[in-house]
């Protein structure tokens, strides 16, 4: 299969993410902007040569973490452990997407003094149906900013000014994300030695901005009208809450928010994407619903997958110091029962990619992500994927 040669052409394919590396990689030649469908993607402002970026980009390559976990799983891949656990802090747990683990294991970094600050991503305080990068240095900060952001988020935009800080930080981000950074920590000696976590949700796939809009415009808001845009939180799963500069406000439970699958405008990337479970991650933490659906809202609980040797103790440190509460032990097929739509796109992936290289697309390297062991050999879906491409619904842009 043949890979991209370049930043224009992995967004050409549809294999971009907008998770901003290209900017901060090369700040001289990208520059993240939303397009006119409500996508994150890098906007070229000068010349040069894109193979660094392409090394790490997520849409040119895929690849899980670099070490042999003690256990594995066909579908699931390399872990220490699989475990249900929530935020001990009530507050962290009510405020913070799902049981509040990621942001948990965050402060307890803080905390601890093992990081300096975190790299995620927060509600743009000028747009706050947007999100922006952010660093935050305290446990604090990072509570005033956690929750779901569930549209475009260009979190590795600020990879840049996390390193030039030169000081022990991690990094709260899509799985996506997390690939693109153990790529980054191969060759950049700053990042292999400053980053001391990288925590992830097993992640849906991000919606774009055209989504959130169709909810202002159900509200007939325009965006300008709009003080808060809260995805999730304050509950699990929470409502989704929307505050104007006059004082209105207006909430969708999640079911109404999520329940028609063909509105959600998910991205391309995240249709094909090999990684949607964290495995280049120290730490993932899931949604456990039942069925894959909630039923009303509940106090919050996470299904926590440790990756690496790194993600377990910390963990383990983060139930001894009373930042996390840890529940039952999750098995792979209670995993399977909790992300089903997982399961299905992992099986099908192989068929889609094929369906692309049949259609003349580039597509990314991957590499031990066990898809050919999955490999269901779907016909349907691989030409499926092939008349799409064909059709350029995979086709974008530039900004």
């Amino acid at each position: 299969m043949r890979q991209p040669g370049s930043v224009k052409e992995v967004v050409e394919a549809g294999l971009c993410i907008g998770c901003g590396l290209c900017e901060a990689m090369a700040p001289e030649r990208w520059k993240m902007a939303y397009t006119p469908q409500g996508r994150l993607r890098p906007s070229r402002i000068g010349a040069g040569s894109d193979a660094e970026i392409l090394q790490a980009c997520p849409g040119a390559v895929a690849r899980p973490n670099s070490e042999s976990a003690p256990l594995g799983d066909a579908v699931w891949g390399g872990y220490h452990r699989m475990q249900e656990a929530w935020a001990s802090d009530p507050d962290t747990r009510f405020r913070a997407a799902t049981g509040g683990v990621l942001t948990a294991l965050a402060a307890h970094l803080l905390r601890s003094g093992q990081a300096r600050f975190i790299l995620h991503c927060a509600a743009d305080p000028q747009a706050p149906m947007r999100s922006v990068w952010c660093l935050s240095g305290t446990p604090s900060q990072l509570l005033q900013r956690a929750g779901s952001r569930y549209g475009p988020s260009d979190t590795l935009a600020g990879l840049q000014a996390a390193l030039d800080r030169d000081e022990p930080f991690a990094v709260i981000a899509k799985p996506c994300d997390a690939g693109a950074l153990r790529e980054v920590s191969k060759s950049d000696q700053r990042l292999a030695r400053n980053l001391v976590g990288v925590l992830v949700m097993v992640c849906g796939g991000a919606s774009d901005l055209g989504k959130s809009q169709a909810v202002l415009d159900e509200y007939k808001l325009s965006e300008t009208d709009v003080a808060l845009f809260r995805y999730r939180g304050h509950g699990n799963p929470g409502p989704t809450r929307i505050e104007t500069h006059d004082g209105r406000a207006f909430q969708k439970t999640y079911g109404e928010m999520w329940a028609d699958e063909s509105g959600w405008r998910i991205q391309t990337r995240c249709k094909i994407c090999p990684d949607a479970l964290g495995e280049a991650a120290d730490v993932a933490a899931a949604d456990i619903w039942p069925d894959a659906s909630p039923d009303g809202d509940d106090e919050g609980f996470n299904g926590v997958i440790t990756r690496t040797a790194a993600g377990e103790r910390l963990f383990r440190a983060a139930c001894e110091a009373g930042s996390l509460t840890a529940g039952a032990d999750i098995t792979p097929r209670q995993f399977d029962t909790f992300q089903p739509h997982q399961v299905r796109k992992k099986h099908a992936l192989a068929a889609r990619l094929r369906g692309m290289d049949a259609a003349g697309s580039p597509v990314y390297r991957h590499e031990g992500l066990r898809l050919e062991t999955l490999d269901t050999r779907d016909a349907q879906e691989e030409a499926g994927t092939l008349q799409r491409v064909r059709n350029g619904r995979f086709h974008e842009k530039l900004p």
